[in-house]
């Protein structure tokens, strides 16, 4: 009778970590089709913003009460929400009568999908407040085999700012001279960014790819092909090159930075120096032409 009794727990317990499963999956799938942000996804259900990427990555479970507010907000039914796949429904009314949004169908098109980072891995406080994760530069390597482990990010060093406005952030030293006056050693806090369409053109971010692994370039959309984006460094000896949209697995938008060095004061006044002694030249240079006309 124990044993009976026994398996008669682990069938159920298997069942609800099935449906649980489901509930993760369909959250995503709700917030993709309503093509929102996980910040205002989270927003719209009253819940904060770490807490919802908990829940899509399946290491949190939503309670009752967000579960009951997602079902009333998209008219979705409990009972489906918890027990159905809903990016398996055929038609529209997964989302109910009052949603202008189709279900999802055969992604399969000749036409190149829009770009989108993957679902974020984050670590969050006591209290639930997302920490910045440091990534240091002997770190780089091996955060392109680890970003999507939670594991792995528990191990990076964390800190927080409060002075910077609600968002998700994460820490990267950066190497070389590309980006000069950034020095090797520098470190650029930067804002995640879920969608391509969310870059401003020009401004600098924090690109992971596959090929190159962790760089802080210039961002520019490509005109020539909607498929690829140009980076560029701020230091003109290396040249711009472009790179596929499909290559990028994360795109964080540069906020602020802490640097090791202090600003070189004496060697911004050389310069300056310089730039008006060269003027003087150039205009007594002119002054003698014109009075040789």
């Amino acid at each position: 009778m124990m044993a009976k009794n026994h398996n008669e727990n682990a069938r159920r317990t298997g069942k609800v970590k099935k449906q649980l499963e489901k509930v993760n999956e369909n959250l995503v799938f709700i917030r993709k089709q309503k093509k929102l942000t996980q910040e205002q996804f989270a927003d719209m259900i009253g819940i904060k913003r770490s807490a919802l990427g908990s829940y899509e990555e399946g290491r949190a479970t939503p309670g009752n009460e967000t579960l009951i507010k997602v079902s009333s907000l998209f008219g979705i039914s409990l009972d489906r929400l918890v027990k159905e796949n809903l990016a398996l429904t055929a038609d529209a009314s997964v989302f109910g009568s009052d949603t202008a949004f189709p279900a999802a169908k055969n992604t399969q098109s000749k036409e190149p999908l829009p770009f989108k980072t993957k679902v974020l891995a984050l670590t969050v406080d006591k209290e639930g407040n997302e920490n910045i994760e440091l990534v240091p530069e002997k770190a780089s390597a091996g955060y392109l085999q680890g970003y999507t482990d939670p594991k792995y990010l528990e191990s990076l060093p964390k800190f927080r700012l409060p002075f910077l406005p609600a968002g998700t952030y994460r820490a990267f030293e950066i190497k070389g001279d590309s980006m000069l006056p950034l020095t090797p050693g520098t470190i650029v806090i930067a804002e995640y960014v879920e969608e391509v369409e969310e870059i401003k053109n020009g401004h600098t971010y924090i690109i992971l790819t596959e090929n190159e692994g962790i760089v802080y370039k210039r961002v520019f959309f490509n005109s020539g092909n909607s498929t690829t984006i140009m980076l560029r460094s701020d230091n003109t000896l290396y040249p711009p090159y472009l790179i596929n949209k499909a290559d990028v697995k994360e795109l964080w938008r540069a906020k602020a930075f802490i640097s090791k060095e202090m600003p070189n004061t004496e060697t911004t006044l050389d310069k300056l120096m310089s730039t008006v002694v060269d003027l003087q030249n150039e205009l007594l240079t002119l002054k003698q032409k014109m009075g040789e006309a």
